[in-house]
C-alpha cells in the first residue's frame, strides 16, 4: 500500500515526510524533485517568501544508488528562514514574539484555535499554511518517477486568474503532451497570461488578492485505475480529495464538469468507434478520461478553483480571539496570487493518487514485476 505522512510548520526547522510502499527498482532522479520544488516557489505574483527559500529536498533514506529499495523514503526540506523565527517557533525553551489574535477570515485561524484550544493562532496558521505543500511536491515528484517509468505522464496549466480566461483555441495539447508550459503564470495562452500580469498588479496595488483556476491533464493512462465497486475506491472521488484536500481549492471538475448541465445527452457522452489497430477508441473526451470511477484509457482531465488567498495587505474586519473585540485581520507575509504553484502541488496530488491506484491494481515489490503485470494487462484488454 503507497502512503505517506508530512510534518512541519512553516517557520519550523524544516519540513519532513515518509513515504512507504514504493516498489523497488525505481530511478529517482533528484533534479527532477528539485525542479518540481522550484516551480511550486516560482509564479508572477508570488510574495517575499519565495526570495527567502530555495527548497531542496534531502532524501534520508529508502533510495540507495539513485534507486528506491522498497524501504521507507524519507525526505526532509530545510527551512531557510528558521534562523529568523528560532526564538519564536523554539520547541522547548521560554515563550517569545506577540501573540497572533486577530483572525483572518477565509483561513483556518478561528476555528484552528477554538477545536485545539489554543490562545496563539500561530499555533495554527503555521501548519495550516500552504508551505505545507512543499513536502506534497517532494512527494508527487517521486510518484511520477514510478508513473513515468510506466508511460504515464502528468502536466499542469493555468486557464483563469481573476476572470481572466484563456481562449481554448490557444491551448495545443499535443505540445502540452510533450513539454511543460514555459511561462511565470504556468499559462498556454500568451496573450491572456499578460491580461493577468496586469490583474495581478492591480491586486497589488490595491492591497488585494486574486484566485483562478487550474488544468490538470494525464497522458497515456492505463484503462482500469480505480473501480466502481465502492464509493471510496473511484479514481474521480480519489481526485476530487486529492485536489481539495489542497490549501484554498473550492472546487474540482472531471472533464466537461458543470457544463454538463448546458448540453444533452447526444452532446456528453463520448461515443466509441473500433478499429484494428487501435482497438476501441473515442474521437472526444467529455468525460475528462473517467467513466464509471474507472480511467478509460483517454486523457484525464481535471480542473480545479483556487479562492483568493485570505491574508490581504488591506486586512478584512475580524475579531480578537482572546479579547473578543472588533479588529483588523492580521497580517501574515503573503502573496497575490499563487494559483500557478497550486498547478504544480495538483499534479503532485494527481500523481500519489495515480500511484496509489496503480501499485494497488498491479502490485509487485519491485518495478519490474509491476511493468511486467501492466504489460500482460494491457495485452488482454487488446485481445
Amino acid at each position: 500500500m503507497f502512503r505517506f505522512l508530512t510534518a512541519g510548520e512553516s517557520h519550523g526547522q524544516c519540513l519532513a515526510t515518509i513515504i512507504e510502499g514504493l516498489p523497488s527498482g525505481i530511478k529517482i532522479d533528484i533534479n527532477k524533485i528539485n525542479t518540481d520544488l522550484a516551480r511550486r516557489q516560482q509564479g508572477y505574483g508570488r510574495g517575499g517568501r519565495m526570495k527567502i527559500e530555495t527548497d531542496k529536498a534531502d532524501i534520508l533514506s529508502g533510495v540507495r544508488f539513485g534507486e528506491t529499495i522498497g524501504d521507507p523514503i524519507t525526505i526532509r526540506i530545510n527551512n531557510k528562514d528558521w534562523s529568523n523565527w528560532e526564538e519564536r517557533m523554539s520547541v522547548f525553551g521560554n515563550v517569545a514574539g506577540a501573540k497572533v489574535t486577530a483572525a483572518r477570515p477565509g483561513h483556518a485561524d478561528l476555528i484552528g484555535s477554538q477545536k485545539y484550544n489554543r490562545e496563539d493562532i500561530r499555533d495554527i496558521l503555521e501548519r495550516a499554511s500552504a508551505r505545507e505543500t512543499a513536502t506534497r511536491v517532494a512527494v508527487g515528484a517521486i510518484a511520477k518517477c514510478l508513473l513515468s517509468a510506466c508511460g504515464i505522464e502528468i502536466r499542469s496549466h493555468v486557464t483563469n486568474i481573476g476572470g481572466v480566461k484563456v481562449n481554448p483555441k490557444n491551448i495545443d495539447y499535443t505540445i502540452l503532451k510533450g513539454s511543460r508550459v514555459e511561462s511565470e503564470l504556468n499559462c498556454c495562452d500568451k496573450i491572456a497570461e499578460a491580461k493577468m500580469k496586469d490583474a495581478i498588479d492591480q491586486a497589488k496595488k490595491n492591497g488585494d488578492t486574486l484566485g483562478g483556476v487550474f488544468e490538470i491533464v494525464v497522458f497515456n493512462t492505463i484503462p482500469g485505475l480505480g473501480s466502481h465497486i465502492q464509493w471510496d475506491r473511484r479514481l474521480d472521488a480519489k481526485l476530487a480529495s486529492a485536489l481539495m484536500s489542497i490549501q484554498a481549492i473550492k472546487g474540482v471538475e472531471v472533464g466537461e464538469g458543470f457544463e454538463f448541465a448546458n448540453l444533452p445527452g447526444s452532446q456528453s457522452h463520448d461515443e466509441m468507434f473500433y478499429n484494428a489497430n487501435r482497438n476501441v477508441y473515442r474521437k472526444t473526451n467529455h468525460a475528462g478520461g473517467i467513466e464509471g470511477g474507472m480511467s478509460n484509457g483517454e486523457p484525464i482531465v481535471i480542473k480545479a478553483v483556487m479562492k483568493p488567498i485570505p491574508t490581504l495587505m488591506r486586512p478584512l474586519a475580524s475579531v480578537d480571539i482572546n479579547s473578543k473585540e472588533e479588529v483588523k485581520a492580521n497580517t501574515e507575509r503573503s502573496d497575490v496570487c499563487a494559483v500557478s504553484a497550486a498547478s504544480v502541488v495538483g499534479e503532485a496530488m494527481t500523481a500519489i493518487v495515480l500511484a496509489e491506484l496503480l501499485i494497488e491494481k498491479f502490485g509487485g515489490d519491485n518495478i519490474c514485476d509491476l511493468k511486467a503485470a501492466i504489460d500482460h494487462y494491457i495485452a488482454r484488454i487488446n485481445r
